[in-house]
C-alpha cells in the first residue's frame, strides 16, 4: 500500500477554523501528509475564502509534530523564486524538516489577470519556470553565496539564512504529466515527481519515461520519489457513494484515475496504485467540512 496523504483546494472557502480542523484531523488520524493548492480563486464561479499558502503552512509547522506538508503546487508566476526559497527554508526549519516544496509554472488565467501577474504564453512560461527552478535549487542546496544571470532572474552572491535542517533544503516536488516539458524538468531538478489524476496504467507509462529521462540526465532513478495526486470520493456505504456521485458513473471516474468507493474498494484501488509504482498518493478531499468522513476513510486505508 502506498503512503496516503490528504490534499485540499485552498481556494474553496478555506478559512482558519477549517484549516485548523483539517490539520488536526490529518495529524491525529495517521495520514502521512497534508498538501494544499496555492490559488487566489477558482477558474470560474464566486470568489471564496482562500487562506494564504505560507501563512497556513507556518501555522501547521508550529502546531503538528509528525506529518509532512507542502504546496501542490506553488506557482512561480506570482511568487518570486527567491522569496519562495527563503520562506520554504524558514518554514522547514520551524517544522524540523517536514516540508516538501511543490513548485509549478502557473496556469490559471483568471487569478493572474485579476491580480496583475503576467502568466506569459506557454513556451516563455516554462522558460521562466526552469529559471526559477535553477534559482531555488541554487539557494536551497548551497550554504555559500551563489550567483545567477538569466532572462527572468538574477542573483549576486546571494545566500539564505536560516537554513533548512536538511542538507540541500526541503525536497523539490514538480507536478504534472506532460512528457515534453514537465517530465524533463522533473528529471533535471526534482526530488519528487507528482503525477496528476491518471489511472495506474498511465502512471506506469509516465513513470517508465521518467526513468529514461533520469538515466539521460545521469541521475539514478531511485533518486526521485514517485507520487500521485488524485480525487477521492469516499463513502461508508454504497448509498453514500451513490449520493455523492449524483448520477456519475463510478467505473467511468475510476477509469480516469479517480479513487471512488467504500473503504474496501478504496483500499483495493490504492493497492493497484502501489503495483504501478506510486509511493505516496495524495487524495484530493473536496468536502473540507466532512471531518467524520476523513476519519472513517483513515480507519480503512491506513496501516494499523
Amino acid at each position: 500500500m502506498p503512503e496516503v496523504a490528504i490534499m485540499i483546494e485552498g481556494q474553496d472557502g478555506l478559512d482558519w477554523p477549517r484549516w485548523q480542523r483539517l490539520v488536526r484531523t490529518v495529524e491525529d488520524s495517521g495520514y502521512a501528509a497534508l498538501h494544499r493548492s496555492d490559488h487566489f480563486t477558482n477558474p470560474a464561479g464566486p470568489v471564496l475564502d482562500a487562506l494564504e499558502l505560507w501563512s497556513s503552512l507556518t501555522w501547521l509547522a508550529d502546531n503538528t509534530n509528525r506529518i509532512e506538508f507542502g504546496p501542490l503546487v506553488s506557482p512561480v508566476s506570482f511568487r518570486h523564486p527567491v522569496i519562495t526559497a527563503w520562506t520554504a527554508s524558514t518554514v522547514d526549519s520551524l517544522a524540523g524538516g517536514r516540508l516538501r516544496l511543490g513548485i509549478g509554472a502557473g496556469w490559471q488565467e483568471r487569478e493572474h489577470e485579476a491580480h496583475g501577474f503576467a502568466l506569459l504564453e506557454t513556451e516563455l512560461r516554462f522558460a521562466r519556470f526552469e529559471e526559477a527552478l535553477q534559482v531555488i535549487t541554487l539557494l536551497l542546496r548551497n550554504e555559500s553565496p551563489v550567483s545567477f544571470d538569466g532572462e527572468f532572474y538574477r542573483l549576486r552572491d546571494a545566500v539564505l539564512r536560516p537554513r533548512s535542517p536538511r542538507p540541500g533544503g526541503p525536497p523539490i516536488v514538480i507536478g504534472g504529466n506532460g512528457p515534453r516539458r514537465t517530465l524533463p524538468l522533473a528529471a533535471r531538478y526534482a526530488d519528487e515527481w507528482n503525477a496528476v489524476l491518471v489511472p495506474p496504467e498511465r502512471f506506469t507509462e509516465l513513470n517508465a519515461r521518467l526513468d529514461e529521462l533520469l538515466r539521460e540526465a545521469r541521475r539514478p532513478p531511485e533518486q526521485v520519489r514517485r507520487t500521485l495526486m488524485t480525487r477521492a470520493i469516499f463513502g461508508r456505504t454504497t448509498a453514500d457513494i451513490e449520493r455523492k456521485l449524483a448520477g456519475q458513473s463510478a467505473d467511468g471516474l475510476r477509469a480516469r484515475g479517480i479513487v471512488v468507493g467504500t473503504g474496501p474498494e478504496v483500499a483495493e484501488q490504492l493497492a493497484r496504485l502501489d503495483e504501478a509504482g506510486v509511493e505516496r498518493v495524495m487524495l484530493q478531499w473536496l468536502e473540507t467540512d466532512d471531518i467524520d468522513g476523513m476519519e472513517a476513510m483513515a480507519e480503512f486505508v491506513l496501516p494499523r
